[in-house]
């Protein structure tokens, strides 16, 4: 059973009219899903969308879609992501990338600006926890 909270009390972060997270996520049962952070890297290791947010956004989308269905979960099962990114007012310039994949499961959400990612092509990681 699972449950987004949200409280008037709080403030709603929108961009674009798109809402970003929830505020908590409450589950009872289910197992636990951690997946690793994923990079804008194709099956071959190639970096997708060099110097393109977007396109990196989706290729770590799809990326960990593909980790999710490996462990019999999907994209709505995600409870919790931290985003990495080297330019924080870039992402946010493509939220709805990011509601195309995290949108219907309102996941709690970190987002953190840092220097540089494991490989200086990288613009974003992300890691998640879902709950099957």
């Amino acid at each position: 059973m699972r449950q987004n909270i949200d409280s008037e009390k709080l403030f709603e972060r929108r961009i674009a009219g798109h809402k970003l997270y929830s505020h908590a996520v409450s589950l009872e049962g289910g197992r636990l899903v951690f997946i690793s952070g994923q990079l804008a890297r194709n099956k071959q290791g190639e970096t997708v969308g060099k110097g393109d947010m977007a396109a990196q956004l989706r290729q770590v989308g799809e990326n960990l879609k593909l980790a999710l269905q490996a462990a019999g979960a999907s994209l709505d099962d995600i409870v919790k992501i931290t985003t990495y990114v080297t330019d924080i007012d870039e992402f946010f310039k493509h939220v709805e990338v990011r509601a195309e994949y995290f949108g219907n499961a309102m996941p709690t959400s970190t987002t953190v600006e840092v220097r540089r990612l494991a490989h200086p092509d990288m613009l974003v990681e992300i890691e998640a926890i879902a709950v099957v």
